[in-house]
């Protein structure tokens, strides 16, 4: 297909997402009935994966001046809250393959979208995984960069065809972002924790690896060759996305779960859940989930707005996309133990609380809302670090 490089104005808000929606729906209790054999096997099975890509899971985040449906940044956080609803692992395996894979397409130039995103339309493009904090070493060489370096958490690895990863140019100090075949990395096989065990988030290496300038771009980047609005708030912003997203359908999963385990036990002799103790704090929790998820709604419809309007985000935007993650992953993971504690010996024995709770336990570790994050929040909105902006995860004057 042609490639058209052009930026449409404005926030592309996607007639396919009402249908998106009923597709996972209609996958729900399959995804949910192979949770635990995907655990086992320590990936998603390529009949689940399968079923996701042509559901539109991948095609909801990519340009639409690709093929893609380009999803608006509220729209994306719904479609991965529900499917997290169903399977957090599905979910978090999508949501970090959307962000590479969209990314890339969003940032690179005509080169190497001609080459990776062919045809998105009929499926015919890359799917990128791989990690960005610790950047591995890029030599300038004629036309390229020798790449070496090693990268860890690269969730999604087992069904990608293509590598993401930030470098850092020698001499310049430069980072940048690259996409090369998976082929030319060597995996390793150390996924070996008690959440997220489907996400298949190993490490990986290289050496010496040429890549291609066209199949780079700069990292901090807010100017994309493809696609419209979204792509103009960054890589980091874009990960908030689906991160956001994937806490909030946790902490939806593990209140209904709970809420089964009531039903089922209610009238039977000294039930817990026949307290008043038990009713007040599910409904703390309960108000604590609806709470954070009306602000993400909030942060995101001013993200949207501007980005709509034209214009930049500002610091103060960017903060608050941190930090509605922060509060939403932690605020989950205050609704977990709400689960955890009253829940009994449906939160030991095999089933979907204990699955939830351990995925819960692993996916509030990402960098993305460590306690350093929040405290850069904290400083800005406090008026003590006026006049910086965000890299990254970092304040910079």
């Amino acid at each position: 297909m042609a490639i058209s490089t052009g930026i449409h104005a404005g926030i592309h808000v996607s007639p396919e997402f009402p249908a998106t929606l009923e597709r996972i729906d209609a996958l729900g209790p399959t995804l949910d009935a192979r949770a635990d054999a995907a655990e086992e096997l320590g990936r998603l099975p390529e009949e689940t994966a399968g079923a996701l890509w042509d559901a539109g899971l991948i095609r909801a985040e990519l340009p639409k001046s690709l093929g893609g449906d380009e999803f608006s940044p509220r729209q994306l956080i719904e479609t991965v809250e529900r499917l997290s609803r169903y399977d957090a692992t599905a979910g978090w395996t999508v949501m970090a393959l959307q962000l590479m894979t969209c990314s890339t397409a969003a940032y690179l130039g005509p080169v190497a979208a001609a080459d990776l995103f062919p045809d998105v339309a009929n499926g015919d493009h890359a799917l990128l995984a791989g990690h960005g904090t610790r950047p591995g070493r890029a030599v300038p060489v004629e036309g390229g960069f020798l790449v070496s370096g090693e990268w860890q958490f690269a969730s999604g690895m087992a069904h990608a065809t293509h590598i993401h990863s930030a470098i850092q140019v020698e001499g310049s100090g430069e980072l940048r972002i690259l996409a090369m075949p998976k082929s030319r990395v060597e995996l390793i096989e150390n996924w070996d924790v008690l959440g997220l065990r489907a996400t298949y988030s190993i490490d990986y290496r290289c050496t010496d690896v040429f890549v291609p300038e066209t199949h780079t771009y700069v990292g901090t980047t807010t100017t994309p060759p493809n696609g419209g609005a979204m792509y103009r708030m960054g890589l980091v912003n874009m990960a908030a996305i689906g991160h956001t997203g994937w806490a909030l359908g946790v902490g939806r999963r593990l209140l209904d779960e709970m809420r089964s385990v009531a039903a089922k036990r209610t009238g039977s002799r000294n039930a817990p859940v026949d307290t008043s103790h038990f009713h007040a704090e599910y409904a703390a929790a309960e108000a604590r989930l609806r709470a954070a998820r009306a602000w993400v709604r909030e942060v995101w419809a001013s993200v949207e707005a501007t980005l709509d309007a034209g214009g930049s985000l500002s610091t103060e935007q960017d903060t608050l996309i941190r930090l509605a993650l922060n509060h939403t992953t932690w605020t989950v993971q205050e609704v977990g133990q709400v689960v955890h504690r009253w829940a009994g010996s449906a939160a030991i024995r095999r089933g979907p609380i204990d699955r939830y709770l351990r995925d819960l336990a692993t996916g509030t570790q990402h960098i993305t809302s460590n306690p350093v994050v929040l405290q850069n929040c904290g400083k800005w909105l406090s008026g003590d670090q006026n006049g910086t902006h965000w890299e990254f995860l970092d304040l910079l004057p």
